[in-house]
Order: structure tokens, then C-alpha cells, then sequence
């Protein structure tokens, strides 16, 4: 006797089994929803204590340099918190949940939701977006079929979009104390000794930068540097690690060069000799947002 199945080839007596572990855990995350509302709302925060927090937190020196990106569009740099900052800023500020999660995951494609969620006030930012996991250059766009690369894709883009909602809820002048703050303990702690370039030169090499084209940049010699430059570099490097921007939109770097960086992927080489042209609907570099 052939047994009955579903559309997705699923035994039908299996179906209810499967309806109520849904409603199972629809109503655990509801039950834990409505009790983290009931602590925050009986134990609200001090907001003159969270942002002293939040100042004591950006006068360290690890949090300050990764607390700034800056990325070029049209002529101009554009300069806003990270999302190191970000998360601190929502760390301290306190009765805040935030995070990113994959709604879906199709061929060259994901369907994600970024959200921040302030249960003391019951204020939301939500945001559900697409990532292609396609890579976009300036010679050119490729698919992605790694899945390493492809986590790296849909996080970098799911960073950006969670940074967007947590800034939505911090209120913009306890933003923009911790951005100065940040800016104060850059140029306090600024590291201008030969050892402090040296580790900053072993951070762009990671990224496949060297030390001439960062003297091209700077339009000097590294032994004549300034703080304010220093700090700069921080920025920039800062947005190539969390992928607002890639090295080659701040420094002279070869064809050759962003071919390697590449990892040496066979589809940027031949559109880099000209033997490849992009696919319809294919667009070219990818600004940062």
C-alpha cells in the first residue's frame, strides 16, 4: 500500500509532530521575549551611569582604534563608528538585545535580518536585506563558491546593516560624546616610536599593503609621520578589515597585486587580462555604506 506524502515528500502523519514543535518554540521565544521586557522594565537604566560607562570604555586604546571607518565616495571621505563601537555603545547602554540572523539561504544568494530591539521602551530597528554572494572589484565581479567566503560576505554586509539599527536607538549626542572620546584617546595614545610604526605596518601587510604605498599615500617617509596621519591609517585600516572599502581604493596597488589579493581566483585573473567581461547583471565596485 503506498503511503501518503506532502508536496515535500514528508509522511503526513509526520506533519502534525512538525506543527507542534513550531508552536513549541514560537511560544518559548515568546515567553523569553515578555520576561526579558519585565526585567528591563523593572530594573531601567541609569542613563547618566551608562554613558560614563560608555566614556570609560572608549578611553582604551584597543577599543579607540577600531572604533572609527572611513571610506571614499565622491571626492570625500566619509567617517562614522564602526561597528566595534557600535556594539559597545549597546553593550553599555544596557536593556538593549541585538543581532543578526540568516532567514534564508538560496543558490548565490541570502536572505538576511539585522535588528536591535531596546526592551526597556519597546523601540525596534529591523532591517531584512539580500546579499548576493558575488564579489564586486573594480576589474570586474565573480560568484562566490567557497563557503568561508561567503559567510565573510553575508556577515560583512549583515555587520553594516546591525550597526545602522543599533545607532537608530542610542541617542545621537551619547553617540557623538564617545566618537570624540574615541578621537581624544587616538591623539593621546597615538604610538609615533619606530616599534609603534613597525606594528602598524605588520597590520596592512595583512591586507596585502606595503610599506611604499603607504609612503605614496602619505606623500612621506614613514619617519616623518604625523599623529593625525597615524590615526588615519587607523581608520582606513578599520574599514578594509570590517569591509567598507579594499586597499585598493586607498592605495596605488598593481593589477597584479589585487589579482593575489583575490587569493589568486581564476575569474578576477582572466577579467584582469581582459578575457573575461562581467556577467549580465553584474555591477561594478561596491561602494560601502
Amino acid at each position: 500500500m503506498t503511503q501518503l506524502r506532502t508536496m515535500d515528500d514528508m509522511p503526513v502523519a509526520a506533519v502534525p509532530q512538525i506543527d507542534a514543535l513550531v508552536k513549541a518554540v514560537s511560544q518559548r521565544e515568546v515567553a523569553e521575549a515578555q520576561g526579558a521586557m519585565l526585567l528591563a522594565q523593572r530594573f531601567p537604566r541609569d542613563e547618566a551611569l551608562a554613558r560614563d560607562r560608555i566614556l570609560i570604555a572608549c578611553q582604551r586604546p584597543g577599543l579607540a582604534e577600531g572604533s572609527m571607518y572611513t571610506y571614499a565616495r565622491g571626492g570625500t571621505n566619509i567617517t562614522g563608528p564602526s561597528i566595534r563601537l557600535a556594539e559597545c555603545l549597546a553593550q553599555n547602554w544596557g536593556n538593549l538585545t541585538f543581532g543578526i540572523r540568516e532567514i534564508e539561504q538560496r543558490p548565490g544568494q541570502s536572505t538576511m535580518e539585522a535588528f536591535a530591539w531596546d526592551l526597556e521602551r519597546n523601540v525596534r530597528q529591523v532591517k531584512q536585506f539580500q546579499v548576493r554572494h558575488t564579489r564586486h572589484t573594480r576589474q570586474g565581479s565573480y560568484a562566490l563558491d567557497d563557503p568561508r567566503d561567503i559567510y565573510e560576505m553575508v556577515a560583512n554586509q549583515g555587520a553594516r546593516r546591525l550597526r545602522a539599527c543599533i545607532l537608530g536607538l542610542i541617542p545621537g549626542d551619547i553617540v557623538e560624546d564617545a566618537v570624540a572620546e574615541c578621537e581624544k584617546t587616538l591623539t593621546a595614545q597615538a604610538d609615533m616610536s619606530p616599534e609603534g610604526v613597525k606594528k602598524m605596518l605588520a597590520t596592512f601587510e595583512k591586507v596585502g599593503v606595503t610599506k611604499e604605498q603607504i609612503e605614496a599615500r602619505l606623500q612621506r617617509k614613514l619617519d616623518a609621520i604625523t599623529p593625525a596621519q597615524m590615526i588615519g591609517l587607523h581608520k582606513i585600516y578599520t574599514s578594509i578589515k570590517d569591509g567598507m572599502s579594499v586597499p585598493a581604493e586607498w592605495f596605488d596597488i598593481p593589477a597584479a597585486g589585487v589579482a593575489e589579493e583575490r587569493g589568486g581566483n581564476e575569474a578576477v585573473k582572466q577579467t584582469l587580462k581582459g578575457k573575461r567581461q562581467p556577467a549580465l547583471g553584474e555591477t561594478p565596485g561596491e561602494a560601502g555604506e
